[in-house]
């Protein structure tokens, strides 16, 4: 490791050291120059004297140990001439405070950096008390008045110098004092990193790749305000969709402990009354309350944004409006469907009643030819029938008459016509004339005298048993 040797002292430069985690530097921010911690690391003129040589500001110091014992007073002046002031850990330039406009335009005081002054600029917000602790103690040896007054007094000649400078030292060690006093005190420092420098942009815009690149470190820098110190991660586009939920939902519940000191336009020490103070204390209430709520609406936004552009949720969107897509067209489809069925239904119906109708006009056609048939044929019968009865009525045999042979053409049938011709088919006379007397009882009386004519020959039958005449049994 190379060194850097001035007045006997060792300073060794910054590079990598095997103390930090994985071998990777941790980089830091200073009043000179952006360098690599170390475990161990120059402070208060060492700092600086090692910083500005590293950047060539400086002049060599000359190595010599016999040229730096009989270097005179004046040299060594020269040498201390090139170390920055202690006003470098203040936000001015000079022992002034500066004042600057808040936003309603009223003058405050600008604070110094009470954490710088202790050394710990990189952690600032996130240093804890034993840090703090330590880092005040640690600044207290180094700065105290009584160690640096007698080497920075020999630097001086004039005795206007000199008390300028102790001036200077003493009121480095108050600020120290104040830092500590501040940072140990929770309601003080609240306050004092609410008024730290802060970013306070809210990324709008954003390629889908770069998603986590331009809102995660929004989010980290925006946590710090958070009540609940567990503040959750954002990802990455491998994340469940239930932990993005639960992310969003944290922030969309966000609780900020931000402090507005710079809105409060009143200083209440300048109330000359009670009721003036309490005027004042409600004034500055409703400003800070409007800040509060201007600061919850760029938090909102800030979750808006993200919300927007986050991937993840963009793909959710997407499966969401996909499937409620298809669950529409799938309804769209059922309802075409029903009314596709409901059209061949009406289809079906239609062409089934024109079916039945062609079948009824086929049918009432048939019975119509079946009529006209059967009106031929009973024409037809009726004039066999005529023809028939002529001989009964040229002879006037038992009383028939032409309106009787009318009567039973009208009455009969067309099988009951068809079936008294057929009867009367090969008779004469009376026989002819029973038979046409007898149209109307189908043949009943004919059987009756068949069974008279029987017994006359000599067959009887009754009781379902048949018996013989005498002359019958005679002949037998």
């Amino acid at each position: 490791m190379q060194s850097l040797r001035s007045n006997s002292v060792v300073i060794k430069l910054l590079t990598y050291s095997n103390e930090l985690s994985e071998g990777k530097p941790l980089y830091v921010s200073s009043n000179c120059l952006p360098v690599k911690a170390l475990n161990r690391e120059p402070a208060g003129h060492s700092f600086h004297s090692a910083a500005l040589k590293l950047r060539g500001c400086a002049k060599k110091v000359v190595e010599d140990k016999e040229d730096t014992s009989s270097a005179s007073p004046k040299k060594v002046a020269n040498d201390v001439e090139d170390i920055p002031s202690y006003e470098t850990y203040k936000n001015s330039s000079s022992n002034k405070e500066k004042k600057k406009k808040n936003k309603s335009g009223k003058e405050v005081k600008e604070q110094h950096d009470h954490y710088a002054l202790l050394g710990l600029g990189s952690l600032r917000y996130l240093a804890t008390e034993d840090q703090i602790r330590k880092s005040y103690r640690d600044a207290a040896l180094k700065h105290h008045p009584d160690k640096l007054a007698a080497a920075l007094l020999l630097t001086e000649e004039s005795e206007e110098a000199k008390e300028a400078k102790k001036e200077a030292i003493e009121s480095h060690f108050k600020l120290i004092q104040e830092a500590y006093e501040v940072l140990m005190d929770k309601t003080k420092r609240r306050i004092f990193d609410s008024t730290d420098e802060f970013d306070d942009e809210v990324p709008s815009e954003c390629a889908p790749k770069d998603f986590f690149k331009v809102f995660g470190p929004a989010f980290k820098r925006n946590a710090r305000w958070s009540v609940n110190t567990r503040v959750p991660d954002l990802g990455d586009e491998n994340t469940p969709v239930k932990e993005v939920d639960s992310y969003y939902n944290f922030w969309y519940a966000f609780k900020s402990w931000r402090e507005f000191p710079e809105e409060e336009e009143h200083d209440l020490e300048e109330a000359e009354s009670r009721e003036e103070k309490r005027w004042m204390e409600r004034e500055n209430a409703r400003k800070t309350q409007k800040a509060r709520k201007e600061e919850y609406a760029r938090i909102r936004t800030l979750v808006d944004n993200a919300y927007k552009k986050d991937p993840r949720i963009v793909k959710r969107k997407e499966e969401e409006k996909a499937k409620k897509q298809a669950k529409k067209d799938e309804k769209v489809m059922a309802k075409k469907k029903l009314e596709e069925e409901a059209a061949a239904a009406i289809e079906e119906e239609k062409r089934r009643k024109e079916e039945e109708a062609k079948l009824a006009a086929e049918a009432a056609q048939q019975q119509k030819k079946n009529k006209e048939k059967e009106k031929k044929l009973r024409s037809k019968e009726r004039s066999r029938l005529r023809t028939l009865s002529a001989p009964v009525l040229s002879q006037r045999l038992l009383g028939i008459s032409v309106a009787y042979v009318e009567d039973l053409c009208m009455s009969l049938n067309t099988e009951q016509l068809r079936k008294l011709c057929d009867k009367m088919e090969n008779k004469e006379g009376m026989k002819l004339a029973k038979v046409l007397k007898n149209g109307n009882n189908d043949g009943t009386e004919s059987e009756e005298e068949e069974v008279v004519e029987a017994k006359q020959n000599g067959h009887v039958e009754a009781n379902g048993f048949a018996t013989q005449s005498p002359r019958a049994a005679a002949m037998v």
